[in-house]
């Protein structure tokens, strides 16, 4: 046999067949489905951020609260009453300045159908538990888990106030702690009397 029959013969039986383009590979579309989900979601995510929290006319947004008693509110079987929904956390110092003159004003506005709720942001159950005893707030508080209802609101930190009046629109915002009692009945009394 001559040499170069037997490396044609060699050659011929290890062809390969053309490579694909990376690309096309199912890792590689997997991995590009998987950045261009995550780019989405980041650029929404951004977007929310940029607008801000939720303002004033604005409808308040849908959200489900499990108190740490284990009652289950659901925003819109509230409509038709004024409800103050606050922010806080136990770690949060300025969360404290306003803590006793908010259970204030919701012994005094309950009788009148005003519900005010806590919802609770990035804290662990007993310190958020411990500080509740602390300040003896009664009306109803519960954690925000995911922290999908701030997300809902665009909230920026703790405290912030929104208050709802009975047509499901919110009244009044306050980014940051009451500085008073006075300022936090001010801002009930305009939901109850637009």
């Amino acid at each position: 046999m001559r040499p170069e029959t037997i490396t044609e013969a060699a050659v011929q039986g290890t062809e390969k067949a053309p490579a694909r383009p990376w690309w096309r590979s199912p890792g590689a579309l997997l991995v590009l489905a998987l950045t261009v989900a995550l780019l989405v979601a980041l650029g929404l995510g951004l977007a929310r951020s940029q607008a801000g929290p939720v303002g004033v006319g604005a409808p308040v947004p849908s959200f489900t609260l499990t108190t740490f008693e284990g009652e289950t509110l659901a925003v819109e079987e509230l409509r038709g009453r004024v409800v103050v929904i606050n922010f806080w956390a136990s770690w949060c110092k300025p969360c404290e300045q306003e803590a006793a003159d908010l259970e204030q004003a919701w012994r005094m506005y309950r009788d009148q159908g005003v519900l005010f709720l806590g919802v609770n942001y990035v804290d662990t159950e007993p310190e958020a538990l411990a500080y509740l005893a602390r300040f003896d707030i009664t009306y109803p508080n519960g954690p925000d888990l995911g922290t999908r209802i701030a997300q809902a609101f665009r909230i920026r930190g703790v405290p912030e106030t929104f208050v709802v009046g009975p047509d499901g629109r919110i009244v009044a915002v306050k980014i940051g702690p009451f500085q008073s009692l006075s300022e936090i009945t001010a801002a009930v009394e305009q939901a109850l009397n637009p």
